[in-house]
């Protein structure tokens, strides 16, 4: 297995010379229209780029329509909306939502916004359109790998909403999938087909990750450009490979345990269930464990975040520099703490498991080790926060977004060394305490470092700007939202308001929050559509924006170097050579503030590296 992945390493090294000389000679295949490159199956890394997060995009939306779904009814709880009943005829009888249609909203929800959305545009989206062009290369390790890639990542999206039109509906048992109510085919509505075709779809996706990640690490580790040294890789292209690892050795265990649920649901055998009683009837396996399964869910579920977290720190740390005018600060010492941070990520996993039932003297030991995943975090923030000290600011909008990641990072992070201590957790676990603090260290804060690598890098993309007046408004709403939304749910949890509730009418003692989930509901709505003035200014700068110069920003990484949006091949006849590492930011006796990395330093004044 090694031997033929050398051979196809080196093959693909053998192809760049040929590529090299169709570009010199003029041999070019002509850009297609943007619909074009998104429908057909290409093997070029920018195409596959695009089509990742044009599917992304799309699930995101749906996700937020269902959250939409969501607080309408935890803020409106038992009224009537018409139009629910004519799009959910069997979930929204009569225009009321039903209980088991809103946990198959939740399960759906969680499940689109973090797989099919943010890992999906993070590592298949940007890691795919930016590592080859960051460390000077002409295309992916694997080309056609990583078009079968997306075609796979495509077919596990349409599985997953095909869940919504099988009988039973989608899957209900929420976005972890704990057994029994997962295992068994006949609880709930959603246990069905719905739950079935849920552990498919991710397995599909799974296999998709899986290819992307191996191209992703073999990319980097044998087709950096001459001179390009790991330590001289920007902090972007650290993320992704890391995240990478990460996903390399975490995602093959969920699908092991998909598996097993899979045989457990179809087969009779009992990996998850031990005997039960449910509902009144005996439940005849014997031997199983569900928390087997949980085990298996965040041996993979922690890494995910870190997965999501990598890079977005990666992001924030390029686009701090590039608009604080600075080097970055502590260069390698934030590389060893993103290292440090991939390591522990693996070994803190039962921290979700406190309240499971497991052994609690292993509550010590992951307690302690989730206290120290703060210290390489905390670490990588100190790095970023000095980058920005005594910086010379250019509040664009992606300088605002990635200003917002650290706000929402540091928040968010105070609530998890809350939860890492098992007698706090014990209190606050099922509350709706973790709800705002999940949304706000990892869905917020990575969603701020999504906007912030679209808004900066879509000029690369597409050759042209973003608005900066709607981006702008985009982004102040958005932080307003996100703090009017998930703060306040630290408060209804430290209150004992437990998630997962259809509806808080009938206890006693939190009726008087109903209120605060109204407020809450509102802003929710103000949120989403604030993502409107995104889309629109997005697509209206697809086809209206400013044409950009090959680089707008004033920045020194390679992807500054080449064309916007970058030919076939990315480079001429020759793949570019690196002489200096990647912050040369206002560099004292230089001729301007920024000094490219293909920049010689015969050239210039010396570097800061």
């Amino acid at each position: 297995m090694m031997a033929g992945c050398e051979w196809r390493v080196a093959n693909c090294l053998k192809e760049e010379p040929t590529m090299a000389h169709d570009i010199a000679h003029g041999h070019i295949v002509v850009e297609l229209p943007l619909w074009r490159r998104l429908l057909r199956f290409s093997t070029d890394h920018k195409d596959i780029a695009l089509q990742y997060m044009f599917t992304a995009w799309a699930m995101a939306a749906i996700g937020g329509f269902l959250a939409l779904l969501m607080r309408l009814q935890l803020g409106f709880p038992g009224k009537t909306f018409p139009f629910l009943g004519w799009l959910f005829p069997h979930g929204a009888e009569g225009g009321v939502l039903k209980p088991e249609f809103y946990l198959a909203l939740i399960t759906m929800h969680g499940t689109f916004m973090v797989f099919f959305f943010q890992t999906a545009i993070l590592t298949g989206g940007f890691g795919n359109f930016l590592i080859p062009l960051q460390i000077g290369a002409r295309d992916m390790a694997f080309p056609f790998l990583n078009g079968l890639s997306y075609w796979v990542f495509l077919l596990s999206c349409l599985i997953m909403l095909a869940s919504f039109l099988v009988e039973g509906g989608a899957a209900a048992a929420g976005w972890t999938a704990y057994p029994p109510l997962s295992a068994l085919k006949d609880l709930i509505p959603g246990s069905g087909w719905g739950q079935t075709l849920w552990l498919l779809g991710m397995a599909v996706f799974i296999v998709s990750s899986l290819m992307g990640s191996l191209n992703y690490i073999t990319t980097v580790l044998n087709l950096r450009t001459r001179g390009m040294t790991m330590f001289r890789l920007p902090f972007t292209v650290w993320g992704l490979f890391l995240a990478a690892i990460l996903g390399l050795l975490t995602f093959p265990v969920l699908t092991a345990g998909a598996i097993l649920l899979l045989l457990d649901r179809h087969f009779g055998t009992s990996f998850y269930l031990p005997t039960l009683h449910v509902a009144g009837r005996l439940i005849g396996r014997e031997g199983g464990n569900p928390l087997l399964w949980q085990h298996f869910f965040w041996f993979l579920g922690h890494p995910e975040v870190y997965i999501l977290a990598l890079p977005a720190l990666g992001f924030v740390g390029d686009i701090l520099a590039c608009f604080a005018r600075k080097p970055f600060f502590a260069y390698r010492l934030a590389v060893f703490g993103a290292l440090g941070l991939a390591f522990l990520s693996c070994i803190v996993w039962a921290h979700h498991q406190f309240v499971s039932g497991m052994n609690p003297y292993l509550a010590l030991p992951f307690s302690l080790l989730t206290i120290l995943v703060s210290v390489p975090f905390a670490t990588i923030l100190l790095c970023l926060a000095g980058t920005l000290w005594g910086g010379s600011f250019r509040f664009t909008t992606p300088m605002l977004f990635a200003l917002g990641f650290l706000s929402l990072v540091t928040v968010g992070g105070f609530g998890g060394l809350s939860l890492g201590v098992a007698a706090n957790d014990l209190h606050l676990h099922d509350t709706y305490y973790v709800v705002g603090h999940f949304h706000t260290i990892m869905g917020s804060s990575v969603l701020f470092g999504i906007y912030a690598a679209t808004y900066f890098w879509f000029p690369k993309m597409f050759g042209r700007m973003m608005n900066e007046r709607l981006g702008k408004w985009h982004f102040w709403l958005s932080l307003l939202g996100v703090y009017a939304v998930f703060i306040p749910m630290h408060w209804l949890g430290l209150a004992g308001m437990p998630r997962r509730y259809y509806a808080f009418t009938e206890v006693e003692f939190l009726k008087p929050f109903l209120p605060l989930n109204t407020f809450i509901s509102v802003a929710a709505f103000i949120l989403i559509a604030a993502q409107l003035l995104f889309a629109v200014n997005f697509f209206w700068s697809l086809w209206r924006g400013e044409k950009a110069s090959d680089n707008p920003w004033g920045a020194t990484t390679l992807e500054w170097q080449t064309s916007s949006p970058p030919p076939h091949g990315n480079w001429g006849a020759e793949l570019p050579t690196v002489y200096r590492w990647a912050y040369d930011y206002s560099v004292p006796n230089a001729p301007t503030d920024f000094i490219p990395q293909t920049v010689p330093p015969a050239k210039t004044a010396a570097s800061s590296e």
